[in-house]
C-alpha cells in the first residue's frame, strides 16, 4: 500500500485498463524503477516509508501547487476583459490570504478578486501567497485564453510527407523550396486552404541517418537538409573558383534527383545532406550584407541560448559522433568548463551550425509567406513529434528535463499484444513543473513563429505517457501523467500570441475525457474515414452527420495505407508479403473486403459513387466527397491519393524489410511523380473537382 501511495503522489500508475473492464496490475519493480527517474527512492520498505512521509509533508505545508492556470473567456485580455472561475488551488486559500503577481513584463499586480484578475495579461508570471501566520507560497501562473485560436473558415488541404515531393529543382528530395511552390500553386489554383507537412525537425547526423521525421535530434530546430540552397541570397555572390564547385555540386544534386525519379532509388537523405553541407560550407564563406547581418544578430538574440546549445552539440557531434552519452566525461554536461572550452575552440563550427539554423527559418518564414499570399486560411500545418532521440541535441541540452532510463511507449492493446517502445526519453513532468514550463514553452514557440496550425502527434501525451524502463519488455511500462490543464494552457496560450490553429493527433486508445477536454480548449481532433464507426453500437460506419466539427478529416496518414491500397487490398498482400500478418491470409482479406464494401455501399446509396463500383479513381472521389458532407472544419487530402500511390510512406512494425520514409511519390503504376507533372496531372484535378465550389 506504501508504495502505490507513494506512486500516486508522484502521478505514477500502478495499474492500467487496455479496455473496458479490463486492469492490468504494473510491476513493482516498474514503479520503483520509474520513481527513481523521478528522483524518489523507492528500492525498499524503509526508503517508501521516508519518501511517503516527506512528500505527505510536502503536500500538507504547501501553499500553492507549482503551477496555477487561470482561462479567460475574452477573445482579448485587457482592463475590461472578464476573468474566468477562480482557480479551484486559489479557493482553498485559507481566508484572508494576500496574493501578488509579478508579470513576464514585470509589472506587479495585487490579485484581490475579479477586478485584480482582470488586469492579468495573457502569459506566464509569477504567483506569489502570503497567508495568515506568516506562511508563504509561489507558483507558476498560466494565464490563457479559454480557447485556441480556430480557422476562420471551413477549407480543405493537402497531407504531404514534403521529402516525397520532388520537383525538377529539388536536390534529390522534397525541400522548403517544393513547400512554397506547392503552397503557391494549391492555394491559388485549387482553393486551398493549408498545406500539412511532416515533422521538419534537426535529424540526428549518422551514416546512415535515421530516416523518421518522428524521431529528432532537436524539435526546436528545423533541418537544413531541407533548405533550398540556389534561393540563399549570398548563393548568387560566390567567386568564380568556388562558383565552379558549386555547379559540380549541382550536377551531382541533378543525379541524385534522377535517380530517385527515373531509376527507381530510395531517397538518400544522407547523400543529400553531403552535398548540400558542403555548398553551406562555400556559401558561408561569402560575407552577409549589413542588413543580412543585422537579421542575423537579431535571430541569435531571439534564440538565445537554445541556439547556442543546439549548435554547439552539433559542432561536438562533428568531432565526437552523434550520441552525447559517449562523448568525454566533461562534454556530457552542456554547463560544465569544458564544454565551454570546447564551445570556444569550435566557435567557427558553432557559428555556422547558427548561421544554417537562421537560414532554414528564413526559408520556413517564406513558405509561410508564400501560403498567405496565395489566400490560405490556415497557411502551412507544421507537425510536433511525441520526443527526441536520446543521444540527439535536445536530449544533451536539456538532460535534467528528460527522464534517465526511460523510454515512450503504448502499452499492449487489441492491436499490439507486445506493446510499444519508441526510443524517446520523456519529459519529467515535475522538472517543466519547476521550470515554468520553459522548455515546453520554448519549443511550441520555436514551431510556432513559422506556423498557420500546429499538428500534436500523440495528442494524449499532454495528459500521460506510458514510461518503458530500460533493459524492459513495453508490457512492463507503465503510466505517468503530467499536469494536463498547465500543459494545455501553454498549448493555447503560444497558439493565441501566433494566431495558430492547433491540431491533436488523437487517434487509437484515447482515455475518457481527454477529447472533451481537448475539444474544450479548441484543439481540433484528427479523423481517419475508415475508423469513424459506432464502436459503442453496432459498429456501422458513421454518418455524415454523426461526425465532430472540430477536427481535420481525412481517408489516411503517413502511417496508414493509401486509399488505392485500401479499396484494392493491396496493403493486406504487402503485409503478408513482408510476414505482419497476425492471421491467415484468407481471413484478413475477407474482413478486409467486408470492410471497404460496407463503406462503399455506404458512398453509393449517398448518391457520391456516380462512376460505379468498378471505377477506383470514382471511388476515391467519393471517399472525398463523403468527407466533404461531414462538418469538420478541415479535410485533408492525403498528396499520393491524389495520383494512385499504393505504397504507404511508413510501414509500423518494420525496419529494414520496407523502405519507411524514403519513398517518393507515385502514381498508380509505381513510377515517381514530381511537383511539376503532379500540378499538370488529370487525376490530380479530377479529385480536386470535388472541392470546386458549386454555383
Amino acid at each position: 500500500m506504501g508504495l502505490a501511495r507513494l506512486a500516486a503522489l508522484h502521478g505514477v500508475a500502478t495499474d492500467y485498463s487496455p479496455s473496458e473492464g479490463v486492469t492490468v496490475p504494473v510491476p513493482d519493480a516498474t514503479v520503483v524503477a520509474v520513481l527513481a527517474a523521478l528522483g524518489v527512492d523507492a528500492a525498499t520498505p524503509g526508503a517508501v516509508r521516508e519518501e511517503l512521509a516527506r512528500a505527505e509533508s510536502a503536500a500538507a505545508g504547501r501553499l500553492l501547487p507549482p503551477t496555477v492556470v487561470l482561462w479567460r473567456e475574452d477573445a482579448e485580455a485587457g482592463p475590461d476583459a472578464q476573468a474566468d472561475a477562480l482557480p479551484v488551488a486559489l479557493s482553498r486559500l485559507p481566508a484572508r490570504t494576500a496574493l501578488r503577481v509579478e508579470t513576464e513584463a514585470g509589472a506587479s499586480i495585487a490579485l484581490g478578486g475579479p477586478s485584480g484578475r482582470r488586469q492579468l495579461p495573457y502569459g506566464v508570471h509569477q504567483l506569489y501567497a502570503e497567508a495568515p501566520g506568516g506562511r508563504t507560497g509561489r507558483a507558476t501562473l498560466v494565464v490563457a485564453p479559454a480557447r485556441a485560436p480556430q480557422p476562420r473558415q471551413r477549407s480543405h488541404g493537402l497531407l504531404v510527407q514534403l521529402y516525397s515531393l520532388l520537383s525538377a529543382r529539388s536536390w534529390g528530395m522534397g525541400d522548403l523550396g517544393d513547400l512554397a511552390e506547392l503552397a503557391t500553386w494549391s492555394g491559388r489554383a485549387l482553393g486551398a486552404g493549408f498545406v500539412q507537412v511532416n515533422p521538419l525537425h534537426a535529424a540526428v547526423p549518422g551514416t546512415p541517418t535515421d530516416p523518421s521525421p518522428y524521431r529528432p535530434s532537436s524539435r526546436r530546430f528545423p533541418d537544413p537538409v531541407h533548405l533550398r540552397i540556389e534561393d540563399i541570397p549570398e548563393y548568387a555572390y560566390v567567386g568564380a573558383k568556388e562558383r565552379q564547385r558549386l555547379e559540380e555540386l549541382r550536377d551531382k544534386a541533378a543525379e541524385l534527383r534522377e535517380s530517385v525519379l527515373d531509376k527507381g532509388s530510395l531517397i538518400d537523405r544522407d547523400a543529400v545532406w553531403a552535398l548540400k553541407r558542403e555548398a553551406l560550407e562555400i556559401v558561408h564563406r561569402v560575407p552577409l550584407g549589413p542588413g543580412r547581418r543585422a537579421d542575423y544578430c537579431d535571430f541569435l538574440a531571439e534564440q538565445g541560448q537554445a541556439l547556442e546549445d543546439h549548435a554547439t552539440w552539433s559542432a561536438l557531434a562533428e568531432v565526437h559522433g552523434p550520441d552525447w552519452h559517449s562523448w568525454p566525461a566533461g562534454l556530457k554536461d552542456p554547463r560544465s568548463p569544458e564544454t565551454a572550452r570546447a564551445r570556444h575552440e569550435l566557435m567557427e563550427r558553432v557559428d555556422f551550425h547558427c548561421r544554417i539554423a537562421w537560414l532554414t527559418d528564413r526559408q520556413l518564414a517564406a513558405a509561410s509567406r508564400a501560403a498567405q499570399d496565395a489566400g490560405m486560411d490556415v497557411g502551412i500545418v507544421h507537425d510536433l513529434a511525441v520526443g527526441v532521440h536520446p543521444g540527439g541535441a535536445d536530449a544533451w541540452a536539456q538532460r535534467d528535463a528528460f527522464a534517465a532510463g526511460m523510454s515512450v511507449g503504448a502499452p499492449p492493446d487489441a492491436f499490439n499484444a507486445r506493446g510499444q517502445d519508441w526510443g524517446l526519453p520523456p519529459w519529467r513532468p515535475d522538472v517543466l513543473a519547476a521550470s515554468g514550463y520553459g522548455p515546453y514553452r520554448g519549443l511550441l514557440r520555436g514551431l510556432l513563429r513559422n506556423a498557420g496550425a500546429l499538428r500534436i502527434d500523440h495528442v494524449m501525451g499532454l495528459f500521460r505517457l506510458w514510461w518503458v524502463p530500460e533493459g524492459s519488455p513495453p508490457t512492463e511500462g507503465t503510466y505517468v501523467r503530467y499536469d494536463a490543464e498547465a500543459m494545455l494552457a501553454v498549448l493555447v496560450l503560444e497558439a493565441h500570441r501566433a494566431d495558430a490553429v492547433v491540431i491533436g493527433e488523437d487517434l487509437g486508445t484515447v482515455e475518457p475525457g481527454v477529447r472533451e477536454t481537448l475539444t474544450r480548449r479548441g484543439v481540433l481532433g484528427t479523423s481517419v474515414l475508415w475508423f469513424e464507426r459506432d464502436w459503442a453500437g453496432s459498429g456501422r460506419p458513421l454518418a455524415t452527420g454523426e461526425w465532430r466539427e472540430g477536427c481535420v478529416a481525412t481517408a489516411t496518414t503517413h502511417d496508414l495505407p493509401s486509399t488505392a491500397a485500401r479499396l484494392t487490398g493491396e496493403h493486406v498482400e504487402l503485409r503478408h508479403r513482408l510476414g505482419l500478418l497476425a492471421r491467415p491470409l484468407e481471413q484478413e482479406r475477407t474482413e478486409e473486403l467486408a470492410d471497404v464494401s460496407e463503406w462503399l455501399d455506404l458512398l453509393n446509396g449517398l448518391g457520391l459513387l456516380p462512376e460505379g463500383t468498378g471505377d477506383e479513381e470514382g471511388q476515391i472521389r467519393a471517399v472525398y466527397r463523403f468527407l466533404l458532407r461531414t462538418p469538420a472544419r478541415m479535410v485533408g487530402v492525403w498528396l499520393p491519393d491524389a495520383v494512385g500511390d499504393r505504397r504507404p510512406q511508413n510501414l509500423p512494425g518494420t525496419w529494414e524489410q520496407y523502405p519507411n520514409w524514403r519513398l517518393p511519390i507515385a502514381d498508380a503504376e509505381g513510377r515517381p511523380v514530381t511537383l511539376e507533372e503532379l500540378a499538370a496531372s488529370p487525376r490530380m484535378h479530377a479529385l480536386m473537382e470535388v472541392f470546386a465550389p458549386r454555383p
